[in-house]
């Protein structure tokens, strides 16, 4: 039991960080009805931003805090993803209003393009460090009830943790604010939307915006972890099978798979792996997703989507 629960654990810290990373992809479609290529771009985009301010801030102002240091280089990490999100409705989604949704798919893939020429030109191609003060040392817990105790990442508990409180904020926000039901109506349908006086321009903005925060997010938590390089954009390939499962529009559909997932991948590498040849944990989520899609198309949590004609 000690074995399976210290899987078990691990897989959900996992799994928050997976559905830290599927949120932005659910932000997007909710908010414009298309798949977000990008997603990827910015997370690697505002990791470097981050790492690289925190490099810069001490030799130009001599400071020596690394919490201050740390704080101010998110905020201007921050301000900077709010202004990509300003850039991309200014010159790409505000003139693809009411398009077909494989243009803004289209457009999205061009926008990963661009920000990640524009990260290696702006802030190098180096790997940067980002130090936010994660505890790197394990921990074990209940040693009086299993021999040796369970072990435990001192850093992935602290990231699940980050990542779960900013998905139940998020929750909310789309649940009970004006603007999270605003950004539904968008999504519905873009024509109604502008009809009844939300104003599209500002809704995009807005959720480009809470994207690009989640990007920084994901991108300063796997940054301390991994390093801030550009295979980080790749991460955001682990989230595919997550939104998949849960729903392309569903935020609790993003923290339900990221779960499953997480928690599936570590058991079946740990139970099937020695069976199997091991390395199942990087094709599980695929194949658990293509079973769930030829029996719900739409995932656990999505929309079925019914057109009258």
């Amino acid at each position: 039991m000690g074995p399976f629960l210290e899987t078990l654990i691990g897989g959900l810290m996992a799994g928050m960080l997976y559905s830290l990373i599927a949120l932005g992809f659910v932000l997007i479609f909710k908010a414009s009805g298309v798949f977000n290529f990008a997603q990827g771009a910015m997370v690697l985009f505002a990791a470097l931003a981050m790492a690289r301010f925190a490099e810069w801030l001490p030799k130009l102002t001599g400071m020596d805090s690394k919490t201050l240091i740390n704080v101010l280089a998110f905020a201007g990490a921050l301000a900077v993803m709010v202004v990509v999100a300003w850039l991309v409705e200014r010159f790409a989604l505000s003139r693809l209003v009411n398009q077909e949704g494989v243009t803004l798919l289209m457009a999205t893939l061009g926008i990963a393009y661009l920000l990640e020429g524009a990260g290696q030109m702006l802030f190098g191609n180096d790997i940067y460090k980002i130090d936010i003060g994660l505890p790197k040392d394990p921990m074990f817990l209940l040693e009086q009830t299993f021999p040796g105790g369970i072990l435990v990442s001192k850093e992935d508990l602290y990231a699940a943790l980050i990542a779960a409180a900013l998905v139940a904020g998020l929750s909310l926000f789309f649940q009970k604010t004006a603007t999270g039901r605003a950004l539904r109506a968008v999504a519905d349908d873009h024509q109604a939307a502008q009809s009844i006086g939300i104003p599209l321009s500002s809704i995009w903005v807005i959720v480009w915006s809470v994207a690009g925060f989640v990007a920084l997010v994901a991108g300063m938590i796997w940054g301390s972890k991994l390093g801030v390089q550009f295979s980080l954009s790749l991460v955001a390939l682990k989230a595919l099978p997550v939104v998949i499962l849960g729903g392309l529009t569903s935020v609790p559909g993003a923290i339900v798979g990221g779960l499953l997932i997480g928690v599936g991948e570590k058991l079946s590498e740990a139970y099937l792996g020695p069976a199997l040849g091991g390395g199942i944990e990087y094709w599980f989520g695929y194949v658990l997703v293509l079973g769930v899609l030829l029996v719900r198309p739409q995932g656990l949590f999505g929309e079925k989507i019914i057109d009258r004609v």
